[in-house]
């Protein structure tokens, strides 16, 4: 197999070798827990990167959104062109859990929208993990939940061999039919095989290419690796391994057995529901489980058919399912990024989880078996896992307690130092901030406030366009595309300061902003926490005059906390900058960068949103309404397909807004049925 081969065209610089040098070493040491401290705009995933290199081993990035991990995968992609680098997050589009609401009796019942594309990169990453060592998976936290067994998924594969002659032709295409595959003549596509003469051509279900098997009676005489479309052949195998279409497999035996068991244990809870005294919950339970099982047997399939997962699978009740990380080799490293947020992400899915599907069981819509269909608990997690590195600016008291190596990085390959902070009173605040935005305005500098209430964003930034400064205010009520619009308009200089919350944080990247202001600084909670204050003053980290500025009348914990650790850093930085003789250099970044990709994906459904934008929905009729929602559907899976999630979010936003004039319509014409 090809090892990691890095491709770039940087060279570590600043504090980058050094970190480099350290994680690689912990790792070869033995260290389970390793930190990458790493300050915003450092190159902390070039710094990942090149320790994967080094270690030359199976790697896990484990990020705590899908958009987080789409923009991960497209740089690990670029830096391991030659690698199997995979991504792996949820392929719902749309997921509604099953639930009950006792005190309604109100039962909703699982709905769901699968992504084909997304399902086919899962299935790929699987197969990756089973057929080679150069492998790096990028994936949510949705590699905790429960797929299909590894070793039963690795044991149904088919493989082939030129000159083979051990399996007749009929037995090949059985043993496709038994991983998932549908024979398909005429629709050649994903998970399908077709025969045409002595000639078998399979399309993977992970694969975006498939093979044609040349045999000669039994005898395999040829394997191809070519185009679907076009037919054009790519390459040439001496032999391939074809892996199931679908994650979950299951033998006949193994399925007849969990019928059995399943049989067996719906028995146990009608007698305990009965001698509860609990008639509608055993006759309930009695009435699905036992569809279930008729479809089972029957078609192979039900609804919900992963609540019976545990005894699929023939594990012992209470045993964790087999997940993602199952499919790694022993020896592989996990890459938690920004762990601050991940972390507790992973630790916080198994009680949630858990608690809807108690009551589901206790009220008779689920066997207890189905609370073995779960996320891994934190305690599982880490125990399967080898050896990891956390990648954070703000480490939580979870990496600093178990880490046994924290690495810093927080040398900027531009040279800017982290921001100036000031600590200013509450009192005469607000014109103390009118002053210091007046003085940034002259300069043709922007400045971001932040609040801690919607009311105060508003009202502020109304009060700061009366006194002659172009604000606007940014929270969560703004849709997806107007909150990167008025961010791209901030750098433009079409407004001078923008008023948010939480959501000028992380990720936000406005080289313009030389002022960050953050009231109520003193005021205990999550939005003024140690790593939130680190956080916020990281927006003024890419100007050469960023400053910060806190107002508050008493130093929190969480404020001394974060001055010290922004002093610290900027400590380090002008003394490297002094030894190396580094000049600051302002970051030019091109406005375009900041919204022109969600811009070109708004452009391309341009016609149909311009029609939609020029019709008042409350106009429409409800039929008319119905299709425009459709429409929009198609173009939200579309979005959510290409890995566009900022566009399948607008999309979204569009689609609920619709879908409230509907209801306030359906609500009308019933209330004028009634009159």
């Amino acid at each position: 197999m090809p090892p990691f081969d890095l491709v770039s065209e940087f060279q570590p610089t600043g504090d980058q070798p050094e970190a480099i040098r350290l994680l690689t070493e912990g790792y070869h040491k033995g260290h389970i827990d390793q930190t990458l401290l790493g300050a915003t705009g450092t190159g902390k995933t070039f710094t990942v990167a090149s320790v994967v290199q080094n270690l030359q081993v199976p790697t896990l990035i484990l990020a705590h959104n899908k958009t987080l991990a789409a923009q991960l995968y497209s740089e690990f992609k670029q830096f391991f062109p030659r690698n199997a680098v995979e991504y792996f997050v949820s392929y719902y589009d749309y997921y509604q859990p099953e639930a009950y609401v006792p005190r309604h009796d109100l039962h909703i019942e699982k709905q769901t929208q699968i992504n084909e594309h997304i399902d086919r990169l899962r299935l790929a990453a699987s197969a990756a993990l089973m057929s080679r060592r150069d492998v790096l998976i990028v994936a949510s936290v949705s590699c905790i939940y429960g797929i299909g067994d590894p070793q039963a998924w690795a044991k149904a594969s088919v493989e082939l061999k030129v000159g083979e002659v051990s399996l007749r032709r009929d037995i090949i295409l059985r043993k496709l039919v038994q991983i998932q595959y549908t024979r398909n003549d005429l629709d050649f596509r994903r998970g399908t095989f077709r025969v045409r003469g002595d000639t078998l051509e399979i399309f993977p279900g992970y694969a975006e290419t498939a093979y044609r098997v040349a045999m000669f009676g039994d005898e395999i005489e040829r394997i191809t690796e070519f185009e679907p479309l076009t037919g054009e052949v790519l390459a040439d195998f001496d032999e391939i391994t074809i892996f199931p279409a679908k994650q979950f497999i299951s033998d006949d035996d193994k399925l007849r057995q969990a019928l059995t068991d399943i049989e067996r244990e719906l028995e146990e809870q009608i007698k305990h529901f009965r001698d509860n005294d609990k008639l509608v919950e055993a006759q309930r339970i009695e009435q699905r489980t036992r569809y279930d099982i008729e479809m089972i047997r029957e078609v192979g399939y039900c609804s919900g058919i992963e609540n019976y997962s545990r005894h699929l699978d023939q594990r012992i009740a209470g045993s964790p399912p087999h997940t993602l990380i199952d499919y790694f080799p022993d020896e592989f490293l996990l890459v938690v990024d920004e762990s601050h947020m991940t972390l507790p992400q992973v630790r916080g899915m198994y009680n949630g989880d858990r608690q809807r599907k108690q009551t589901l069981v206790d009220y008779g819509f689920r066997l207890p078996s189905a609370l073995d269909n779960r996320p891994l608990t934190f305690e599982e997690f880490r125990g399967r896992v080898n050896q990891s590195v956390y990648t954070t600016a703000t480490p939580s008291e979870f990496e600093m307690k178990h880490s046994q190596q924290i690495v810093q990085q927080i040398i900027r390959p531009t040279g800017i130092l982290d921001p100036v902070c000031e600590v200013r009173p509450t009192e005469g605040q607000i014109e103390d901030v009118l002053q210091e935005v007046a003085r940034r305005v002259k300069q043709k500098q922007r400045a971001i406030i932040t609040t801690l209430t919607q009311r105060m964003s508003e009202e502020l930034a109304g009060y700061l366009n009366e006194m002659g400064i172009k604000a606007q205010y940014l929270h969560a009520e703004i849709d997806t595309i107007e909150r990167v619009e008025i961010l791209r308009d901030l750098r433009l200089g079409v407004y001078d300061v923008i008023v948010g919350i939480n959501l000028l944080r992380e990720g936000i990247d406005l080289p313009e902003v030389s002022l960050v202001v953050i009231l109520d600084a003193d005021k205990a909670g999550f939005l003024r926490s140690e790593s939130a204050l680190i956080q916020i003053i990281g927006r003024a980290a890419r100007h050469i005059e960023g400053t910060v500025l806190l107002y508050g009348d008493k130093m929190t914990p969480a404020m001394t906390a974060a001055l010290a650790e922004t002093e610290r850093r900027r400590e380090v930085q002008h003394d490297y900058n002094v030894a190396h003789n580094v000049e600051p250099q302002a970051i030019v970044k091109q406005i375009r960068d900041l919204t022109d990709r969600v811009k070109a994906m708004v452009q391309e459904t341009s016609d149909s949103a311009a029609a939609r934008e020029a019709i008042d929905p409350h106009e429409l009729p409800v039929d008319d309404l119905h299709r425009m929602i459709k429409e929009l559907e198609k173009e939200m899976k579309k979005a959510a397909q290409s890995l566009e999630f900022e566009q399948a979010a607008a999309l979204r936003d569009q689609l609920f807004d619709l879908r409230g004039t509907l209801a306030e319509k359906q609500g009308d014409d019933v209330r004028l049925v009634l009159d």
